[in-house]
């Protein structure tokens, strides 16, 4: 299958490329300059150059492929602040891709994020595949991608979890935190800790994203899940043992503030079940969790 991946030399995709290759699938990445170009002719893909802002050249490159994975995202706007901006980005390329495949029978497969079930309401409960909001930032995406099944795409959603971990992972929030660690002298979590997170190694994830591709039902959304929820204070204390400060509790009042732009996120449940993406798929993760990753010390080491 020749694959147009956006996102190819990002984090996800810098796994996604080679697990498509491995598979015997011929790979088409997109890229908007030379230092991404070179890294996926290196990889073995070819390059098609252009961004998320070309909306003519999405759609072509859409057209002339058998299948399309979506995992580019405009990180750099949501870093100063301007999200709306960002999922508008999202959306329009999203529809872009889709309309060079409509009526085709051809998968898209796009990426959302397990903290997106926060604004369905789900609460006391894993959340499920089978769980969604009615909108939303990236909710209308998800929807508009489930919606395609009936308009001859065989579209999916796969939804991350907040954690994605790896050696292949540069700026996640795993980062992010370690560097909040780091600046305050303590590794912090939200009252009691007890909220849970869940978690995903980067080449879990991307097998993920391969199965979608090649058999995943039109209209599915699917969990790249392997640690269901882990309480965010043991989050934290890893961290903390990483870094070697201690492990604080932070008044919730004060989350904003110690945090940054995670702030609303830190202090949130969102435990996530993947058991429908398993059975779906045949997929099962084969990785360390996030904790045996933390200890395995390579997110603490400094230039």
């Amino acid at each position: 299958m020749r694959v147009f991946v956006t996102g190819a030399s990002g984090h996800i995709g810098s796994a996604v490329v080679p697990e498509l290759l491995q598979a015997g699938h011929q790979v088409v990445g997109l890229a908007r300059s030379d230092g991404s170009a070179e890294a996926l002719t290196a990889a073995g893909a070819e390059v098609w150059r252009g961004d998320l802002d070309d909306l003519d050249g999405l759609r072509e490159a859409a057209a002339t492929a058998d299948g399309v994975i979506h995992l580019a995202f405009k990180h750099d706007l949501m870093g100063v602040g301007d999200m709306a901006a960002a999922v508008a980005a999202d959306l329009a390329a999203i529809k872009a891709l889709a309309s060079g495949l409509e009526g085709t029978g051809r998968p898209l497969v796009t990426t959302s994020g397990t903290l997106m079930l926060i604004s369905a309401g789900i609460t006391g409960r894993p959340g499920t595949e089978a769980d969604f909001a009615d909108s939303g930032p990236r909710v209308d995406a998800e929807n508009f991608v489930t919606g395609l099944a009936e308009h001859g795409v065989r579209s999916s959603v796969v939804r991350l979890p907040p954690i994605v971990h790896s050696t292949l992972d540069r700026h996640g929030f795993v980062h992010i935190l370690i560097g909040i660690a780091r600046q305050s002298g303590v590794s912090g979590y939200v009252e009691d800790g007890a909220n849970r997170w869940p978690s995903v190694h980067t080449l879990d994830a991307a097998r993920v994203y391969r199965l979608a591709l090649e058999s995943a039902p039109a209209g599915s959304r699917l969990h790249a899940v392997a640690d269901e929820g882990i309480p965010f204070r043991d989050i934290a204390a890893a961290i903390g043992r990483g870094v070697g400060v201690p492990t604080t509790s932070i008044a919730a009042s004060d989350a904003a503030e110690r945090f940054a732009f995670l702030g609303p996120a830190v202090g949130v449940d969102n435990p996530t079940s993947s058991e429908v993406t398993r059975k779906v798929l045949g997929w099962e993760p084969a990785h360390p969790g996030l904790l045996e990753d933390l200890e395995q010390g390579h997110y603490f080491q400094q230039d």
